[in-house]
């Protein structure tokens, strides 16, 4: 009787995480998931096992015991950079440690999933960090491969590809970001193939290899060609950005990273693509690994429908959605309490008595200042956006019974927060990543 082999992927709701979960669940693994969310494991695979921690905190004993009955190991977990919600020491440094301890003199396969350009002299902390982890297991697990690919592309768009669709898909004119720096890319499928390769003893063990195509590109050309893909003319200007604005802009996103938002456009990001992305996968082919798409066969198997179009065109959506609901309920909210006088006479005016009246001011500018706030910090903006749904509907409701008469103002003030109410439905919608 042939035993099933079993797998833990690390991050398996992640990217490449779950292209990884299917492709060896297509190859007769039991696999089971490693993730810090139980309702992105729950949405992305409800039907596998699953073991909910913090792969940054987990112990060398939480690791002895996820993989005691496992053949195969998948390390796709990582982050881009330090945030709020990411160390990247910890993920991908401290993690390994206690990984390699776990599964020092087992025999289980390892297989880490790293990055192109790793090295201890990179100018990423990312790369920095990740060469750290690779070393890692160089030294204390003999049999581990170790795969590093270059840009990822695949069906699903995240992070940096999910912003490289939707500068493609910018109307008149084409911003050129780096139009010199050479980008390799891998497919999705081609790299949850890799390691389903690896994982079926197909690779020799104890191997590195980087994945990736054989010609690189310009991010300008990279850009183009993702604007055909979609279906879209090509423009009729160009404009080339310069490294100044976009350092600015990394810098913005960095400050965004407090509030634990995860931009596509922070330093990392624009400092991997300003070196380029390059990556050699003659060490691949040598040991018999399965040939990569390059960048137009890659493009020609992904899907690309109405759906991608809406994507990449209100994806830059969400975050001017974000400003502009911050900016109205803070400004709402600040304006009232400075002008709470005539705030007060509104009320008053219609029969409201002055206590109950400055009671209703100081709420209403104490919620609008705090819902303002509050959707600027990535884990509460959902609740805060309903909050703003909810406190609409209760200021128009509650101004209908004590003052009717203002729906028929030529200023509008009940009828302009009716289109503010439906915009706080934008990040509802927007928000999820994965």
């Amino acid at each position: 009787m042939i035993t099933q082999k079993s797998a833990v992927v690390l991050g398996a709701y992640g990217f490449i995480g779950a292209a990884c979960v299917k492709q060896l669940q297509q190859a007769g693994f039991q696999v089971t998931g490693v993730g810090r969310s139980q309702a992105a494991a729950r949405q992305a695979f409800p039907h596998i096992p699953w073991h909910i921690l913090d792969i940054a905190t987990a112990t060398t004993s939480d690791w002895h015991a996820i993989f005691q009955s496992a053949d195969v190991i998948v390390n796709a977990s990582g982050a881009l950079q330090d945030t709020a919600k990411d160390n990247l020491k910890l993920i991908h440094v401290t993690a390994l440690e206690r990984i390699c301890e776990a599964l020092r003199d087992k025999d289980k396969l390892l297989i880490q999933i790293s990055a192109a350009g790793t090295s201890s002299t990179a100018s990423t902390l990312f790369l920095r960090s990740k060469a750290q982890g690779d070393a890692l297991v160089q030294k204390h697990l003999k049999h581990a491969i170790i795969l590093r690919p270059a840009l990822v592309l695949g069906p699903q768009a995240y992070g940096g590809t999910a912003l490289l669709r939707a500068a493609s898909a910018l109307p008149l004119a084409g911003f050129k970001i780096f139009p010199q720096s050479p980008i390799q890319c891998v497919a999705l499928d081609d790299l949850a193939e890799a390691v389903t390769q690896c994982a079926l003893g197909k690779i020799p063990e104890g191997t590195h290899h980087d994945l990736a195509e054989d010609t690189p590109h310009s991010f300008w050309e990279l850009t183009k060609a993702i604007r055909t893909w979609q279906g879209f003319p090509d423009w009729h200007y160009s404009i080339t950005s310069p490294n100044w604005l976009l350092s600015v802009s990394g810098k913005l996103a960095d400050a965004l990273g407090l509030f634990g938002w995860r931009s596509p456009l922070r330093t990392t990001a624009l400092n991997t693509l300003q070196d380029g992305i390059i990556a050699d996968a003659s060490s691949w082919r040598e040991a018999g690994g399965v040939p990569f798409k390059n960048l137009n066969e890659t493009l020609a198997t992904l899907p690309c429908s109405t759906q991608e179009r809406w994507f990449a065109r209100t994806y830059l959506l969400l975050p001017l959605s974000i400003a502009c609901l911050a900016f109205f309920w803070l400004t709402s909210g600040i304006i009232g309490a400075l002008q709470y006088s005539e705030a007060q006479q509104v009320l008053t005016a219609r029969g409201v008595n002055e206590a109950l009246s400055m009671f209703f001011v100081i709420l209403g500018s104490l919620t609008d200042v705090a819902l303002g706030s509050l959707i600027l910090i990535r884990k509460y903006t959902r609740s805060a956006c309903l909050g703003m749904i909810a406190v609409t509907l209760g200021y128009l409701s509650a101004g209908t019974l004590w003052a009717t008469d203002l729906w028929l103002d030529p200023l509008g003030p009940y009828v302009k927060t009716i289109p503010a109410m439906i915009l706080a439905l934008f990040p509802l919608v927007l928000l999820e990543e994965r």
